[in-house]
Formats: C-alpha cells, sequence, structure tokens
C-alpha cells in the first residue's frame, strides 16, 4: 500500500472523530459549577456540565477554546491541504503535515489531560491516527530534491529568529514554573491534573524541534526547509487556539497573565506573516511527491 492509499484511510477518519469532538466538547450542558479541594490542597471550581462536567472552569475554558479553532480552522486546512496534496501540489503537503502536527498535538493532550469521559477512545483513536498519518506524510518529501523548491528570498534568517525566540519563551515561562517549586518543597498550580502534561510535551517535543529546525534552515539543510515548514504550519494553528484560550479564560473569569498572552499572539501573528512569505517562496517545479495518480 503506498502512502497516498493510507492517507485516504487515515485523513476521512480523523476529520469525523474530530467533528464528533469538537461539536460535543462545545455543545452546553445544564449543570451548575461548584468548588472542591483537590487531593494536594487546592482549590478548584469544577464545571460540572457538558462533556468536560469532571473538569475544572480553567481546563474547560481551555479545551473548548481549543475545539473552537480545531473546527473552524483545523478541519477546514486539513480537508483543504489533503485535496491539494492528493493534487501534486507542495505547499500542500507542506500544509497538510504541519496541520497534521496539530491534530496530533491537539490529541495528546486530550488523552492525557482531559478528565475521563465518553470520549476517551475517541481521542485515543485521533492520536493514533493523527501520529501516523504524521508520520507517513514526514516520511513523503523527497529530501533530496526538496530545497530546490525554495526560492533565495524564503526569510530564513527570520523564521530562525522566531523558532529560537520561541524555545526561550517557552523554556524560561515553563522552568519558571517548576523549577522554583523544587527548591520551595511546594508544587505549581495543577488543578485537576497529576503532572505538567502541557509543559512535559513542550520541552520535549516543542522546544528541541524550534531549536533543531533553526539550526539545520540556517545550514541550508533539507531537513531544515522541511522542518521548519512543518513547523510553522503547525504553531500556526497552535498559536490561534493557544492565544484564543487565554482570551476565553479571561471571559469566564479565570485569572490569565497579560505578558504571556500578548507574547502568544505576537508569536501567532508572526507565524502567519512568515507562513504566508514561507509559500510564497515554495517553487512547484517538477516536484516528486507521494502523489501517484491512478487510472
Amino acid at each position: 500500500m503506498n502512502t497516498i492509499k493510507a492517507l485516504n484511510w487515515l485523513i476521512p477518519p480523523i476529520i469525523v472523530l474530530a467533528l464528533a469532538a469538537t461539536l460535543t466538547g462545545l455543545w452546553p450542558g445544564a449543570g451548575e459549577s461548584y468548588p472542591l479541594t483537590s487531593f494536594r490542597g487546592e482549590q478548584v471550581t469544577i464545571n460540572a456540565r457538558g462533556l468536560y462536567s469532571w473538569d475544572t472552569v480553567s481546563s474547560v475554558a481551555q479545551m473548548q477554546a481549543n475545539d473552537l479553532v480545531t473546527l473552524l480552522l483545523g478541519l477546514p486546512l486539513l480537508a483543504l491541504s489533503f485535496w491539494l496534496a492528493r493534487r501534486g501540489s507542495l505547499r500542500g503537503q507542506l500544509l497538510l503535515t504541519g496541520t497534521l502536527g496539530f491534530f496530533l498535538y491537539t490529541y495528546m493532550s486530550m488523552c492525557f489531560g482531559a478528565a475521563y469521559n465518553q470520549f476517551f477512545l475517541v481521542y485515543v483513536a485521533l492520536f493514533g491516527l493523527s501520529l501516523y498519518a504524521f508520520i507517513l506524510s514526514m516520511l513523503s518529501f523527497d529530501l533530496k530534491t526538496l530545497p530546490q523548491h525554495f526560492s533565495a528570498h524564503t526569510p530564513r534568517r527570520g523564521i530562525a529568529a522566531l523558532f529560537i525566540f520561541t524555545a526561550a519563551f517557552l523554556s524560561l515561562a515553563w522552568l519558571g514554573r517548576i523549577v522554583p517549586s523544587l527548591f520551595q518543597d511546594q508544587i505549581p498550580p495543577l488543578e485537576n491534573v497529576t503532572s505538567l502534561f502541557i509543559q512535559a510535551m513542550d520541552l520535549v517535543l516543542i522546544v528541541p524541534l524550534c531549536l533543531l529546525a533553526a539550526i539545520l534552515l540556517l545550514r541550508r539543510s533539507a531537513w531544515g526547509y522541511l522542518l521548519a515548514a512543518v513547523a510553522l504550519l503547525k504553531f500556526l494553528t497552535m498559536g490561534t487556539a493557544v492565544t484564543v484560550m487565554g482570551l476565553n479564560m479571561a471571559r469566564v473569569g479565570v485569572p490569565i497573565s497579560i505578558v504571556e498572552l500578548g507574547i502568544f499572539a505576537t508569536i501567532t501573528v508572526l507565524n502567519l506573516v512568515l507562513v504566508v512569505a514561507l509559500l510564497r517562496n515554495v517553487e512547484q517545479g517538477d516536484v516528486r511527491t507521494f502523489i501517484h495518480r491512478v487510472g
């Protein structure tokens, strides 16, 4: 089975399951929020309504914001990019891979971060489908010829600078939350989760990706072009989701850091500018992709 046939089996279920998960997550439910003391002694407020009834009000504000961005931005981008990639578009193939990275990150976090609910197996399925679709999409690029399809005007330094800044910001933000607790015999705010799973994912996956993509892109490595393009397109959706999360948290009265929200919003805007610049500098040419026309 070649790659396109495999993605034909993987991407439509992702679209269907993610559509069901986001609509159900956004659907309002009956109930009244109530305060609770966690087993660590932290005071939290349980949402007590809808699909996320066992999550805190703060967590629900974030998950529903992510549901909204997935519904209005992630799913249309996934469908459009898959259609473009099937037609042999390198831009479509890059956009598809980056969007799959967004779905992979999103439903990995839902598997580990959302309180158990009726959609747990849907999150597991989306995590698995996105993971293998992302791997197959990454492996579909011809690295020998890929750099030839990026013009000399590709803003390599600007992209690398954004990645290095993002890596530094995330490292300082998350380590600044973790390290002091190690020396003060206390824990950072956990809400109703058992550990800092988002911080772990970012420090393991996102920070190294940013640094590796920046270094390899400055060296004009084929992997640098691929990782940079995929990361930019993934961060476009993820940055939008994080920004909307912050705004939604503020809307429901959850305290937020205006500085962190402003930095995330700025990174998202800069990311959008660089995505446009990058795609404009992709030269299609006679590119070999994983597309094989049948018949």
